[in-house]
């Protein structure tokens, strides 16, 4: 494994990642600046300027774009996160110069024209109406933003439909303008990539990108608290939310690790307990999701109105259950294999290695070895991942019901009692 970093005189990083044996290049821009780095005023803004990117450049129409970029047999896509925003490509490695030409031409030189700004407007509306129909979206918008009230990180990414209707060209080029700046932006590649020759292509299309430093996104500070929708769904969805460690914290690993051994695959503890015994429901898993400097444990499951007070039940007993009793070496086991699993066929994807190496520059400050990731999570034990249970479990709850609850009474009585081992001990 080649990977090898530089950096242009602007602050630019440039990271890549050589796979002899890959044919093609995955290479993108990764901006340091998401939904977290809006302004009240501003909620969407960042997902409005990843949309409208491939809407025309000062260069090349919309049409052209694509017609280009598929012209050589590529493709190209953006994502827009809390904490990010990417723009990349794969192409055969002979075409990386004309597909980085065309990653900086959008991010830097966009239009906004008038037309296809209405025109994507209504795209993002549409995409709005798409996300409130799905009981999985709502939910998780109304735990992040029970979790984090009132700030950036606890709003939806895509905005509202009021928010969208608001933006005009001045409100995409002053965001853009504020954020993408070169020590904010990485250049990454995985796959059939010469890192000189990425380099000078950088120099080209990149250096005159402004050297001054980004405004540092707003603090988040996990709240808690309880969001409900009556939407009339066929389920009750339940989204339950405690906070968990950042990026940076020696626990973070132990989070993921304890996220799946509690509800990660068909042998955690919440599947074989809420599914398998009891019959609950059809889903249930639990995740941790972390920012640079906090972060969220996630509990899902959605099951019949009428049982949604049993299936919450069931769950807060399952953790309580958890924090008495603890693990065992051989559900420790089985998690560290799935995440090794996963972390390894990662790297067997270029697209999925070069993404990996931007979110590593941009938020540890450096690419994390694939021995040192491996080692930490080998690290974890037992007595870890019991210690850091309770101290998610002593935190405040985040709560979000979608969906009809019969005899809501009944429920409220156990988010009210959700009371914890970390809580009675206080």
């Amino acid at each position: 494994m080649s990977v090898t970093r530089s950096t242009l005189s602007n602050g630019l990083t440039i990271v890549s990642h050589t796979m002899p044996e890959v044919e093609t290049v995955s290479l993108g821009i990764w901006v340091g600046a998401g939904s977290r780095s809006e302004q009240l005023t501003e909620h969407g803004v960042a997902h409005f300027l990843e949309h409208m990117a491939f809407k025309g450049t000062k260069r090349r129409t919309a049409r052209e774009i694509v017609e280009e970029i598929e012209s050589v047999g590529g493709d190209l896509n953006a994502a827009t996160s809390v904490d990010s925003t990417g723009y990349y490509a794969r192409v055969l490695s002979k075409d990386l110069p004309l597909a980085l030409d065309i990653l900086s031409d959008i991010i830097l030189e966009p239009s906004f024209d008038g037309g296809e700004l209405a025109r994507e407007r209504d795209v993002i509306l549409q995409e709005i109406a798409a996300s409130s129909d799905s009981p999985d979206d709502i939910a998780y918008d109304f735990v992040s933003e029970a979790a984090f009230p009132d700030q950036p990180v606890g709003r939806p990414i895509l905005g509202t439909a009021d928010s969208v209707c608001r933006f005009e060209r001045g409100h995409l080029g002053s965001y853009l303008a504020t954020h993408y700046r070169a020590p904010n932006m990485v250049l990454a590649a995985a796959g059939a990539v010469d890192h000189a020759a990425l380099v000078a292509e950088a120099e080209r299309r990149l250096s005159g990108v402004t050297s001054e430093g980004a405004p540092a996104p707003q603090e988040a500070v996990y709240g808690g608290g309880r969001r409900q929708s009556n939407k009339p769904f066929e389920q009750t969805h339940l989204m339950i939310g405690l906070e968990a460690p950042a990026y940076h914290q020696p626990d973070y690993f132990t989070a993921q690790i304890l996220a799946g051994a509690l509800g990660g695959g068909m042998s955690s503890r919440l599947f074989q307990e809420v599914r398998e015994r009891r019959g609950l429901c059809y889903s249930v898993y639990a995740f941790s999701t972390g920012l640079t400097d906090s972060g969220m444990f996630v509990i899902h499951a959605a099951g019949a109105p009428e049982k949604a007070h049993e299936l919450f039940s069931v769950i807060r007993d399952e953790l309580d259950r958890a924090a008495d009793t603890g693990f065992v070496e051989a559900e420790l086991g089985r998690v560290k294999a799935q995440m090794k699993m996963g972390l390894l066929a990662a790297l067997e994807s270029s697209s999925a290695r070069a993404e990996q190496l931007a979110r590593h520059v941009l938020f540890c400050g450096r690419v994390l070895p694939t021995a040192e990731l491996v080692e930490r999570i080998e690290a974890v034990d037992t007595a870890d991942l019991g210690a850091l249970l309770q101290k998610v479990l002593g935190t405040p709850l985040s709560l979000a019901t979608v969906g009809p609850v019969a005899n809501l009474g009944r429920f409220e009585a156990v988010a009210d009692k959700f009371v914890v081992p970390a809580r009675r001990a206080a």
